[in-house]
């Protein structure tokens, strides 16, 4: 929907698309975003499902410790609408770069601090408490992150390949994934079981702080988005011209006073790739070592495997949607989700290492699907002016009910229903996306360059 005051710039008045130097630099800045953000929300939820429970909830019991250590991760997750309010605000006001700075030194902030977080037997409930704290800075600078790192490329690229560009961002998640397993995999080959749960589960967390150096120099060495830099001086000069004819000063409200609809639809779209990629990530985990009894390693070399496959299905559908379209490609990924969900926890109670193995590749590789046009699509979906709150909002209430629900209550579900019923459960949350899918329109080719003009006058 067009606002009543904005008028769609003819394709010769856009914003020019930076060139294939440019690209491949701001490329870079959100794969490396990406990277740390992901490094540090897999590292967590595998460490958690690994060792937290005795570290950092020791008074609860095995159980019931797990299940918290599950739960501070939903806390991160419901942190992160508000970090998308918050840095979308700011983003769609002051700009995207100086906003994706500031969630990157949160993000890698926070996760060196659980790294040096003293446990339970030290200094008793404080030790749980600062976890939570933790994980609520995560929250809000995740909330922030991907959306916006994402709608800079795409506000970056040339059309007819935003697709392409905007693949690096996701692209950071499934490596991440890959080298939060390698490392905590590296890490446990090198010390026993007692070393490792004593301080070598931290050797990944501290050394996220690397990853942090490399991402802020690549950040700040890139240029504002150019679709941001044109609707900022466009703005400035209606709010000069006519100055009581300036656009509203609060991007959320703004998104949905005209585009409720979409805010909507977005959110249910989100909800299938984040519950399939944290269930790979958690669940999968916990039922691999607790369950089948494989062992850490192994379960580790298999999040290595889903990382891959989920990085795999996201070349497949960004590039896919460049030619198809971003729709055709969304509901190929939720429809096979649908009857997917229905077989894959059924099967994984009693699955053996390979079988185990191939689950965990076909809904890594369905999440990646799924998300590789969804990132080009928020951006060309919404308005400029509100372009970076509206996308970042709508996506993480859609991962607040994908990422954080299923993986809290799956084991519960399971133990009490059978897994058929968690099976249900997760296939009635795809099929809200898919759903989803068939409500949205088709975003390909076009033009992000809405420049703000002065109505006509009566």
């Amino acid at each position: 929907m067009t606002l009543p005051h904005r008028l769609r710039a003819e394709p010769s008045e856009s914003a020019p698309a930076r060139d294939d130097k440019q690209m491949r630099r701001i490329a870079l800045a959100g794969f490396t975003g990406t990277v740390i953000e992901f490094y540090d929300l897999t590292l967590y939820a595998v460490t958690a499902s690994l060792v937290f429970a005795d570290l950092f909830f020791p008074a609860l019991g095995p159980a019931a410790g797990t299940i918290a250590s599950f739960g501070t991760l939903g806390v991160a997750f419901v942190a992160r609408p508000i970090g998308a309010m918050v840095f979308g605000h700011f983003g769609d006001r002051l700009g995207r770069k100086r906003m994706l700075v500031t969630t990157l030194l949160l993000m890698g902030g926070a996760t060196v601090v659980v790294g040096a977080m003293p446990t339970a037997d030290r200094i008793g409930a404080a030790a749980p408490a600062l976890i939570v704290l933790m994980r609520i800075v995560q929250g809000v600078a995740a909330g922030g992150e991907l959306a916006g790192a994402a709608l800079f490329s795409t506000e970056s690229a040339p059309v007819a390949r935003r697709g392409f560009w905007t693949m690096f961002t996701s692209l950071g998640g499934g490596f991440s994934i890959v080298l939060a397993n390698a490392t905590l995999l590296a890490v446990g080959t090198g010390l026993s079981e007692e070393q490792f749960v004593s301080f070598g589960w931290r050797i990944p967390f501290l050394a996220s702080a690397l990853l942090v150096v490399v991402g802020l120099y690549i950040r700040l060495k890139i240029e504002e988005s150019p679709v941001f830099e044109a609707e900022a001086e466009a703005e400035a000069a209606v709010e000069e011209d006519e100055p009581d004819r300036r656009g509203s000063k609060v991007p959320f409200v703004e998104a949905w006073r005209h585009q409720p609809r979409h805010m909507l639809l977005v959110a249910g779209i989100s909800i299938m790739q984040a519950a399939f990629t944290y269930l790979g990530a958690t669940y999968f985990a916990n039922v691999g070592t607790v369950r089948l009894g494989l062992t850490r390693n192994t379960v580790l070399a298999a999040g290595i495997a889903g990382g891959l496959c989920w990085a795999a299905g996201v070349v497949v559908g960004a590039t896919a949607s460049d030619r198809l379209g971003r729709r055709p490609v969304l509901l190929a990924a939720t429809a096979t989700a649908v009857v997917w969900a229905l077989l894959v926890f059924t099967v994984l109670q009693s699955a053996s290492g390979g079988v185990y193995l191939l689950l965990l590749c076909v809904t890594m590789f369905l999440a990646g699907l799924e998300i590789g046009p969804i990132n080009v699509m928020l951006s060309e979906l919404f308005d400029t002016r509100y372009r970076y709150t509206a996308s970042a909002f709508a996506y993480n209430i859609g991962l607040v009910i994908g990422g954080a629900v299923p993986p809290l209550i799956g084991g519960a579900m399971t133990a009490a229903h059978g897994a058929f019923s968690f099976g249900l459960f997760l296939a009635f949350l795809c099929l809200i996306s898919l759903l989803s899918a068939i409500g949205l329109p088709e975003t390909r080719g076009r033009d992000l360059s809405d420049v703000l003009a002065p109505p006509p006058r009566p």
